[in-house]
């Protein structure tokens, strides 16, 4: 559903615009309601309200007793904020979640199928660089690609 990688802006009231190739998929996969989260990569993660209720099913169907699982519940349900989408398709993005992200005005929309990643630009193309790098390095037939016709 979503892919591709949009550059855009934080506005001075905290809110980002979707992008208007993504804005009929979004209203039609959640009518404006959305989640947003923390990523351990240090971006944020934005779901259509359906997808992160199957997520959050998914997780909370994981046996919570091992650190790793107690881990991602703190990190992505204790950081989720629900948002509406207003009516010029804006997303309000709070304060603590631009502050783990390192968010500044320049952020990228990144596309990952069911959801959206959101960068700070400058974090972005230096990820971008090292997985890059670590990918030209990697042993071909480590990569799970082998199997996709690319």
């Amino acid at each position: 559903m979503f892919k591709g990688i949009t550059s855009t802006t934080i506005d001075a009231k905290a809110r980002i615009t979707i992008p208007t190739e993504y804005r009929d998929a979004i209203k039609a996969a959640c009518g404006g309601q959305i989640v947003v989260t923390v990523d351990v990569d240090r971006c944020l993660l934005i779901y259509p309200q359906p997808e992160w209720e199957r997520f959050e099913t998914d997780l909370r169907a994981l046996p919570n007793v091992g650190k790793q699982v107690r881990r991602w519940h703190r990190l992505y349900l204790g950081h989720a904020k629900p948002r509406e989408i207003d009516g010029q398709y804006r997303i309000l993005l709070p304060q603590e979640l631009r502050d783990y992200a390192g968010l500044k005005k320049h952020v990228c929309l990144v596309g990952q199928g069911n959801k959206f990643e959101l960068w700070d630009q400058t974090r972005w193309n230096e990820s971008l660089d090292q997985w890059l790098e670590e990918e030209a390095n990697s042993a071909v037939n480590e990569s799970p690609l082998e199997t996709l016709s690319v």
